[in-house]
């Protein structure tokens, strides 16, 4: 059964967060002399010689009710990098704990794990990339304490079967972290409508893909109030910058063009997925709920080098056990969509 008390690391328990001037005084004041700021201005503009808010809270409320829970489950982080380490430091105990993730997937669990001196376990997925729940829980020691699962996988794209998920958060003490940076693009439900159902569950999203704010390093946590404080309690005072939080606000204030925008790279995702295979290069192109595809052909290394003469950047996933001779192709515009189709279609074998 799955107790936060007996997961977290004592020494995060008994430590007192950093308190800032932002946090020691909440109020407002016609004179602020108390965080050495400097008050002639800033030469970026306006606003920017103050820090911003450390807890986020009119970007929280904003999250909030898109996504339908309380600001208080809410972390943000700078990309969801930030929150992957900061799990890894809430429960991890350098040298001492584990954590498994599901190969091919996305490189920075296992970069993070390295980082934190956390032993590393990894259960490689299916053949069709889905997740084979006896074996992960065969792999699962008394020291494992998070199991990462991305869905839609990256690099991959599929989502992982929901009946899988839920077989290891039901038979997992630890913490289930579900990275869905692509569920936009997907017709799947999101797991955050699950958070009452799991205690120990983390849903990560990201303002990097769908919303096209890669530049911005924004990443959100979801999780209960309790996981949600303790995160805000280990993370740096100031992770958040003022530029990023009115950009992201502005944003969400527009949050129905999402939709249009999700829809076009959906559309030019399905163009794709039905133009490739009629391609002599290519073998397999895998289904993808992502806005990118997974594509296997008969000499990646090859075909890779002969786009980039060619000016178009993909990325070669070949060495990355499971995808071998694959690219990774993200849906571009139609115009970027059919140079690639035009580069690929004039390859010669």
């Amino acid at each position: 059964m799955f107790d936060l008390e007996t997961i977290v690391r004592p020494n995060v328990w008994k430590m007192k967060a950093y308190a800032s001037a932002r946090d020691e005084f909440k109020g407002t004041a016609s004179v602020y002399l108390d965080a050495n700021e400097n008050n002639l201005g800033s030469l970026a503009g306006d606003n920017y010689n103050r820090y911003p808010d450390p807890h986020q809270k009119a970007l929280k409320s904003k999250i909030a009710a898109i996504k339908g829970v309380r600001p208080s489950q809410i972390f943000l982080g700078n990309g969801s990098d930030e929150a992957i380490d900061l799990l890894f430091r809430m429960v991890c105990r350098p040298g001492q704990d584990r954590m498994l993730h599901l190969p091919p997937t996305y490189g920075m669990y296992e970069v993070s794990a390295n980082l934190n001196d956390v032993q590393l376990d990894a259960v490689q997925l299916t053949p069709d990339f889905q997740l084979p729940v006896a074996e992960v829980l065969r792999n699962v020691k008394n020291t494992t304490k998070i199991i990462f699962i991305c869905s839609p996988n990256n690099p991959t794209g599929n989502s992982i079967n929901p009946e899988s998920i839920e077989a290891i958060l039901d038979n997992f003490d630890g913490l289930v972290v579900l990275d869905e940076a692509y569920i936009d693009f997907s017709d799947s439900p999101s797991w955050i409508t699950r958070l009452p159902d799991f205690p120990n569950l983390v849903v990560l999203q990201t303002f990097s893909k769908a919303w096209g704010m890669a530049g911005l390093r924004l990443g959100m946590a979801f999780a209960s109030e309790e996981i949600i404080a303790l995160l805000d309690k280990i993370k740096p005072p100031y992770n958040i910058n003022e530029a990023t939080q009115e950009l992201a606000l502005k944003a969400l204030e527009q949050d129905e063009q999402l939709k249009y925008m999700v829809e076009e790279i959906v559309q030019e995702r399905q163009m794709l997925e039905a133009a490739l295979p009629t391609m002599a290069i290519v073998e397999k192109v895998y289904p993808s709920d992502a806005n990118f595809l997974l594509v296997k052909v008969k000499d990646a290394n090859r075909l890779y080098s002969y786009l980039l003469d060619k000016g178009i950047v993909t990325r070669n996933r070949s060495s990355v056990p499971g995808c071998e001779n694959c690219l990774r192709i993200s849906v571009g515009t139609t115009e970027e969509n059919q140079q690639l189709y035009q580069a690929m279609s004039e390859f010669k074998i």
